[in-house]
């Protein structure tokens, strides 16, 4: 009998080096005790699966041999004297009953020298009885797959350099370790480089591609041989995987049609799974290899590819299963009928409920392969919702809206939920409430807890009272522990018998919040709107809620002078995502406005600018309304600030198509504030009258809670300030007087107010407008009160006053701005004479360009870039008579004449 056993390699790996194939120094240690080692047994069993290096390893042991002067052999006879020969066999697990027992035979006599190298599967008699007799005194050489550090060392190999990280991941990720497949995909990748091939080698990192793999067409055709060489039910099976079948029984089994007499098929199932194995088309755990997938893949016509996953999916559904794993993979194959609808239905409400933004496309998926679209709307207007697309989400609420009498109630009230947070995101919260208000009217019942920021921010106190069940107002006082820990939650509003989920739970504190903050505790508004944002920090990121309580709570946090809070509930809502794609620009836009009202306009203009700059946040059409305000009122604060007249009316006009757009309510009155001021600066009152009408209205509606009517009050008296109109410096001064009971915040404000209204009668006590300025920056707003300090510096006739007091408006926007630049502190000046007004103190003797001092060079850029003298004179604390005095200098110095002669000099000046 002879036996020809396969020890070339076609089905193996190509011998390259057993140093870096899985197994191989445990071959080369086998090899070493067998030859060398007299005594030593020397009939061993090699067993692996297709690709693992079984050939290469026999090769080793053969090389071994034949070095030490033993015959190798890979064909077998009866003849043969076992002192003298090494047999050599390779694919055991193809040889006939007969020539198993023969080699079973030449293993159990003494001293025979015999490897048999064999797959794991198929497992017969003659097989087990062969293994047991070459197992008798040596344990099999079982081969796996490589692990990264041999993967690495292949890749090596192939490429002639060290290879990077990131290709070392893929291959090893791609080929689950088979040396076989590791050695065609490096190749592959190597000649598709060519001489690119540095690209592949450390040095050249760059994250691992995602998606599916794509493989050179040489590669797909030489696994697909490998695969069509199988038996045709396990290529089925391996082809099932591939396309996202589960290695479950109750899938496989009538996925492949498996059933056998017993009404089960596993056994079946079972002995295809070890079959794949063995061939290296499965790992150990029984999933398709992912290079075989995705070559299989490819190269299955399209048509049966549609068929075997609505199968799958059809199987999935009936069992009630995950079925979004391969609805992912039908969407865009046209699949249509009752069955496909189902489908990606149920995957679009799987993909909803864990927030995955698939939702949308899958039930339009559902509608395109026959699911009526309006028994869909009102879920698809939720998932356009999550993901961000407002206008999507509108039109279909609206359709389900429009035709009450054809849709679900629970589906009219889904969409009117979708409907009303979407208005409200867009500054429509008059609209937003009329919805609330028709939902509760629809169930007999008050508005639901969710409307509650809604109806404050519109007035309605008495409405969202009642949606809190909230008889009286709350009388607290601030340190009780009811002030700070709020009352127990209830349902208020919310259907009967709903669960208290976290989404339940940050709604009630939301609406508690909000309430606190006009009619109770400004300290228990901050902590329940706080823990809100908390509560949805790990779920319902973009649930369906008018605001997020991040961007609530920074409101209040502003609004009380807890700038640091603010900044930190915002950043924490930022870092989890809180509210979805669109929330993270109100998020940033917030942050931006708190570095403003610190002084930090660097830091601001940056927001500003990447929140503009960035359509991830912003969307196709722009910032929405609501957004578009606050981020207007940031770039007309942010040129208001620098003093430059030309940035301030280009931001104007930003800021007019803002205010048409957004009407006014509660959460908006510091912008508003800060536009009251900049008209007032630009002579354009009359486009934020009607809206400052607004405002005083809302506040009156509530009660003028101190909270909220304290900042608009401020911004109104600057606005006063700016025009000299002492009386309405006065109204507002006693109106924030009122106010100064609600905050620390407001308080300040107050004691700041009456020193601005003295500074327009030319009143100047320094000492105490020193320490309203200082009461300012303890609060947060340092720009103000380095601003007061430093108008009231440039008022006095008092020089040692005046030094003080420009002294501590410098230190006061140093302070604000940590972080950013700030100009060198300068020495005092010359003293200035009773009849002018104050010289610049702090002009520097040096002059660097040899022309002009370091203040002149201050004034001179100012200049050039267009500015007044007044404007100057309050962006460097000085008074206009002094710029004016820079300037005749400078004029007089360059000999120059004419104004325009006078700019083209000090650009000169200033290039250097």
């Amino acid at each position: 009998m002879t036996v020809r056993p396969d020890v070339r390699g076609t089905a193996d790996v190509a011998p390259t080096g057993p140093d870096v194939l899985a197994g191989a120094p445990a071959a080369q240690t086998l090899a070493r005790e067998i030859v060398a080692e007299p005594g030593s047994p020397r009939a061993v069993g090699v067993v692996g699966p297709a690709g693992s290096g079984k050939t290469v390893t026999l090769r080793v042991l053969a090389d071994a041999w034949s070095a030490a002067g033993v015959t190798v052999r890979s064909e077998l006879s009866s003849d043969d004297d076992p002192s003298g020969v090494a047999v050599v066999v390779d694919d055991a697990h193809l040889l006939d009953e007969p020539d198993l027992e023969h080699l079973q035979a030449w293993a159990a006599r003494p001293g025979a020298r015999i490897v048999v190298a064999g797959r794991p599967w198929p497992r017969g008699v003659a097989v087990a009885r062969l293994g047991a007799a070459l197992a008798a005194a040596r344990p099999p050489l079982v081969l796996g797959s490589l692990d990264r550090t041999g993967v690495a060392a292949r890749a090596a190999r192939v490429l002639g350099r060290r290879p990077a990280g990131w290709l070392v991941k893929l291959a090893h990720e791609s080929t689950g370790g088979s040396p076989l497949l590791t050695d065609r995909l490096l190749v592959a990748m190597r000649d598709e480089a060519g001489a690119d091939v540095a690209r592949l080698a450390e040095g050249d990192e760059r994250p691992v591609p995602t998606g599916t793999l794509r493989l050179p067409p040489a590669l797909v055709e030489q696994i697909g041989y490998a695969v069509d060489g199988q038996d045709l039910r396990v290529r089925e099976l391996v082809l099932a995987g591939a396309l996202g079948a589960p290695m479950d029984a109750e899938v496989l089994v009538p996925l492949l049609g498996l059933m056998d007499a017993a009404g089960s098929g596993i056994d079946e199932l079972d002995e295809l799974v070890e079959q794949a194995r063995a061939a290296g088309l499965c790992r150990s755990d029984g999933t398709v290899v992912p290079l075989v997938g995705v070559a299989l893949r490819d190269r299955t016509p399209p048509a049966r590819r549609t068929e075997i996953r609505r199968t799958l999916a059809e199987i999935e559904l009936d069992r009630g299963g995950s079925v979004l794993a391969v609805a992912r993979t039908m969407v865009g194959s046209h699949a249509t009928g009752d069955r496909a609808a189902a489908v990606f239905a149920a995957a679009a409400d799987e993909a909803a409920r864990a927030e995955d933004d698939d939702a949308a496309a899958l039930y339009a998926e559902a509608v395109r392969a026959g699911r009526p679209p309006l028994s869909l709307a009102a879920r698809r207007a939720e998932a356009h919702l999550r993901t961000g697309d407002l206008d999507a989400a509108l039109a279909q609420s609206d359709a389900v809206l429009s035709a009450l009498d054809a849709v679900d109630p629970d589906d009219a009230v889904q969409a009117g939920s979708v409907a009303a947070s979407v208005l409200a995101r867009r500054g429509l919260l008059a609209r937003s409430a009329e919805l609330y208000r028709w939902m509760a009217a629809a169930s007999g019942g008050v508005a639901p807890t969710v409307a509650v920021p809604v109806l404050i921010g519109t007035g309605a106190l008495d409405e969202a009272r009642a949606a809190l069940h909230v008889v009286d107002p709350p009388a607290p006082s601030a340190g009780s522990a009811a002030s700070v820990l709020g009352a127990p939650p209830s349902l208020g509003g919310s259907p009967l018998g709903r669960p208290p989920t976290l989404l339940a739970g940050a709604e009630d504190l939301m609406a508690r919040g909000i309430l606190d903050s006009v009619e109770g505790s400004p300290t228990a508004a901050l902590s329940q709107l706080a823990r809100a944002a908390g509560l949805l920090e790990t779920a319902h990121r973009a649930a369906l809620l008018p605001d997020t309580p991040a961007a609530l709570a920074a409101l209040v946090a502003v609004h009380t002078g807890e700038f640091d809070v603010a900044g930190s509930v915002l950043e924490r809502a930022l870092a989890v995502r809180l509210g979805g794609r669109r929330a993270q620009a109100r998020h940033r836009l917030l942050l931006g406005w708190i570095a403003l009202l610190r002084g930090a306009t660097g830091t601001a203009a940056s927001r500003l600018a990447a929140v503009d700059a960035d359509p991830t946040t912003s969307g196709d059409g722009g910032l929405e309304a609501r957004d578009e305000f606050l981020a207007a009122s940031l770039q007309v604060a942010l040129a208001r600030r620098s003093g430059d007249l030309g940035s301030l009316m280009r931001a104007w006009t930003r800021a007019r198509e803002a205010i048409v757009r957004h009407p006014v309510d509660l959460f908006v009155l510091q912008p508003l504030g800060e536009l009251v001021t900049a008209a007032t600066r630009l002579r354009e009152q009359s486009w934020v009258r009607p809206h400052l009408d607004e405002a005083t209205a809302l506040l009156d509606r509530l009660g003028r809670p101190a909270l909220w009517s304290a900042p608009l009050h401020w911004a109104q008296l600057q606005a006063a300030v700016l025009v000299a109109d002492a009386d309405a410096a006065r109204r507002h001064t006693a109106a924030l007087a009122e106010a100064a009971g609600g905050s620390r915040f407001a308080a300040a404000m107050a004691a700041a107010a009456p020193h601005w209204v003295a500074l327009l009668d030319g009143v100047v006590d320094p000492e105490p407008v020193e320490t309203a300025a200082r009461g300012l920056h303890a609060v947060g707003l340092s720009w103000d009160g380095g601003k007061l300090a430093g108008q009231a510096a440039i008022r006095t006739d008092d020089r040692r006053a005046m030094t003080a007091l420009l002294a501590c408006a410098r230190a006061l926007q140093a302070e604000s701005r940590p972080g950013e630049e700030q100009p060198a502190p300068e020495p005092s000046g010359p003293s200035p004479s009773p009849s002018s007004s104050p010289p610049s103190p702090g002009a520097a003797s040096t002059e660097p360009s040899g022309l002009l001092s370091e203040r002149e060079r201050e004034v001179a850029a100012l200049v050039v870039a267009g500015r007044t003298y007044k404007e100057i004179g309050e962006t460097l604390f000085i008074s206009a008579k002094t710029v004016e005095h820079h300037v005749a200098r400078m004029r007089q110095r360059l000999g120059v004449g004419g104004r325009g002669e006078l700019h083209d000099r000090l650009r000169t000046i200033l290039a250097t």
